[in-house]
């Protein structure tokens, strides 16, 4: 991940050492991306303090400035990630023209996009779920909440069927992630447009108003 991705405010951080400068803050996201790389590559119990930072070229101290253990990091960098899909695709879902549909290809085509850049977000979502389950648990049910109210407030304006509820967002959500992995982690040998599209067409006769 890059040194300036998106996704730092200071509540990454363990409990009363979040950074107060913008210094800190730059520290604070060295050693989270350098997190990523070292339980990318050898996941949780195989990584360690001291391989994260050297990956961020900080001393030991400095991690101990903002985390009080490798859990607390895990936990931090979950939730950062989290934000980080977020925050890749939302301005997608802003920017799309032509209704509520393709809102949802828009975002699936950011999603994929994303993961190919950072497939370690595949390793240390899935770790989570037997390192901090509650992490796991959020980062779904607040990406399915987050799909549920686009298709709610959709409905209210014609854009997709008056029924839609939170089977529908799972079921979205659910689509979205195993494509990323089959079409960003395991394999890049479709085109990513074509992959939205298809994903598109299905959505328009699921829960479009025409289907």
């Amino acid at each position: 991940m890059s040194a300036t991705a998106p996704g730092v405010g200071g509540s990454e951080a363990s409990a009363g050492k979040e950074p107060r400068t913008a210094r800190g803050r730059r520290t604070l996201r060295l050693i989270l991306d350098a997190a990523a790389e070292e339980f990318g590559a050898k996941g949780f119990h195989e990584g360690s303090i001291s391989g994260i930072t050297r990956r961020a070229g900080v001393a030991l101290g400095s991690f101990y400035t903002y985390f009080d253990s490798k859990d607390d990091v895990f936990r931090a960098l979950v939730r950062d990630m989290s934000d980080q899909v977020r925050e890749h695709v939302a301005p997608a879902i802003k920017g799309a023209t032509g209704g509520q549909i393709a809102a949802e290809q828009a975002a699936l085509l950011a999603f994929i996009r994303f993961a190919r850049a950072h497939k370690e977000i595949y390793r240390i979502i899935d770790e989570a779920e037997f390192v901090d389950p509650e992490s796991f648990r959020l980062h779904y049910a607040s990406t399915a909440e987050r799909i549920a109210k686009r298709l709610q407030a959709a409905a209210a304006r014609g854009e997709v069927r008056e029924d839609v509820n939170e089977v529908h967002a799972w079921a979205i959500m659910g689509m979205n992630v195993f494509l990323g992995l089959r079409y960003s982690v395991w394999q890049e040998d479709v085109d990513p447009e074509a992959i939205a599209d298809i994903v598109a067409q299905m959505l328009a006769r699921g829960i479009g108003t025409g289907g």
